[in-house]
């Protein structure tokens, strides 16, 4: 028998099989991180999304000049294992639901390490989750979440069971997501460095509070390691069976009826709390048909995506907001502003297939355009000027620009409709709803 083939792959096997996370095993991964190109494409990532200053004061735009002369000494730091992560500045944010989001924002200095980090971790890890895993991972996102539900649900399982773990950046056992972690990194360096971010702590005002448990969100490493710990869960649901669809802490289960929609969130809720050590929320935790439930800012309507109902008042409040007569900008900042808003949500939320509101939303914008411009063109003379030169005729711009009716109401007169007109909106900058609802569905 031939073993000159045999003697050259040891570990056995096909070459072509061989497992794709193997390097992560070798003890130079912290030179993976360390690597000019990549600490280069941290960098990068870092300042495109810009960000606060972390306890430092540092922004970013001040951290080139301080790496020039800064980071080869932190670079030899993080080699002999003497580098300590400063801790992160707390920040709340208001949740939709009235509670409140704990942020942890790290310095520029670490955030540009985290992102060294998660790139050379990404490739290791990520290969090996789960399929039905969005959050946090190149080439998927929230679209392909929920178009993976309404796939589910058009196979019959129209059951959702919508499981809530009460914060879970905060609760993160250390060591038991470690012990994850070290399942492929045998790098003591880069073991023992995320623990120090782990246990970097929290500064709050002139106090410092100690991390012995949790993961702060706000740093880039902090997706990648919520992944990592919650990928067990992944697994356990497919050994199980289930249909299943996860977004970071976002996790929602189909089954076929309620009693085994029961028995699953009994079943999930103590491997969780048992071996994940993490909390479930018992009371937005909830087994309900998928018509009630919400996930990722939609309901569904068999079938079909609509947009929370949530989050489209939140999004008419906002462009309430930005089209308030009294903010005292110039129309050329409002427009831009709203066209970056609008775009932005309708880039999300735009996948809805809930088209009734739309148009009446558009034509509520338009007027409230139309209130703003009739606010900045003060003085009866000067409105009745506007107007004739938009087209309008010149009784009824002389009758609405001496009328003393709200702005509100003149917004929709016929003086103020036949000068400004909905073609002339468009010219000026006002951006159309329901033309990014078309783009978003593929119609233009």
């Amino acid at each position: 028998m031939d073993c000159s083939h045999a003697s050259s792959n040891p570990s056995g096997g096909d070459a072509s099989r061989r497992d794709t996370t193997q390097p992560a095993l070798h003890d130079d991964l912290m030179e993976r991180v360390l690597a000019s190109e990549n600490m280069r494409q941290a960098w990068k990532r870092v300042k495109a999304n810009r960000g606060a200053p972390g306890v430092d004061g540092m922004h970013i735009e001040d951290f080139p000049e301080f790496a020039r002369s800064n980071l080869p000494v932190i670079r030899q730091a993080l080699r002999d294992g003497t580098y300590r992560p400063q801790p992160v500045r707390r920040v709340t944010l208001p949740k939709p639901d009235g509670g409140e989001r704990l942020l942890g924002i790290p310095t520029v200095t670490d955030r540009v390490i985290q992102q060294a980090m998660a790139q050379a971790l990404g490739p290791i890890f990520d290969p090996g989750f789960s399929d039905s895993s969005f959050g946090f991972r190149p080439g998927r996102s929230a679209h392909g979440a929920l178009r993976r539900i309404q796939t589910h649900i058009t196979d019959g399982y129209r059951i959702a069971v919508d499981l809530d773990l009460a914060k879970f950046f905060d609760t993160v056992q250390h060591d038991i997501l470690m012990a994850r972690v070290g399942r492929k990194v045998r790098d003591k360096r880069l073991l023992a460095l995320i623990g120090e971010y782990l246990r970097a702590g929290v500064r709050v005002g002139d106090t410092l509070e100690a991390t012995v448990i949790g993961t702060p969100q706000g740093g880039p490493l902090s997706p990648l390691l919520a992944n990592i710990l919650l990928d067990d869960l992944d697994k356990e649901l497919e050994a199980r069976g289930h249909r299943f669809v996860r977004y970071a802490d976002d996790l929602l289960i189909l089954v076929r009826s309620h009693r085994a929609g029961e028995r699953v969130m009994a079943s999930v809720s103590r491997f969780l709390t048992g071996t994940l050590k993490l909390v479930v929320n018992p009371h937005k935790s909830r087994v309900v048909r998928t018509n009630d439930c919400q996930f990722l800012g939609f309901t569904f309507r068999g079938t079909k995506l609509r947009w929370s109902e949530r989050a489209y008042q939140d999004f008419r409040h906002r462009l309430r907001k930005l089209t308030g007569r009294s903010w005292g900008v110039s129309m050329d900042h409002r427009l831009k502003t709203l066209t970056e808003y609008v775009r932005g949500w309708m880039g999300y939320f735009g996948i809805s297939d809930y088209y009734r509101p739309i148009p009446e939303l558009d034509h509520w914008l338009r007027r409230r355009i139309r209130m703003c411009y009739w606010k900045q063109w003060r003085g009866v003379r000067n409105r009745i000027r506007h107007l004739l030169a938009l087209g309008t005729p010149k009784r009824a711009a002389i009758w609405t620009g001496m009328s003393s009716k709200s702005y509100w109401h003149l917004s929709r007169s016929l003086g103020t409709q036949t000068g400004m007109t909905n073609d002339w909106l468009q010219c000026q900058g006002l951006i159309s709803i329901r033309d990014q609802w078309m783009k978003a569905h593929g119609y233009t």
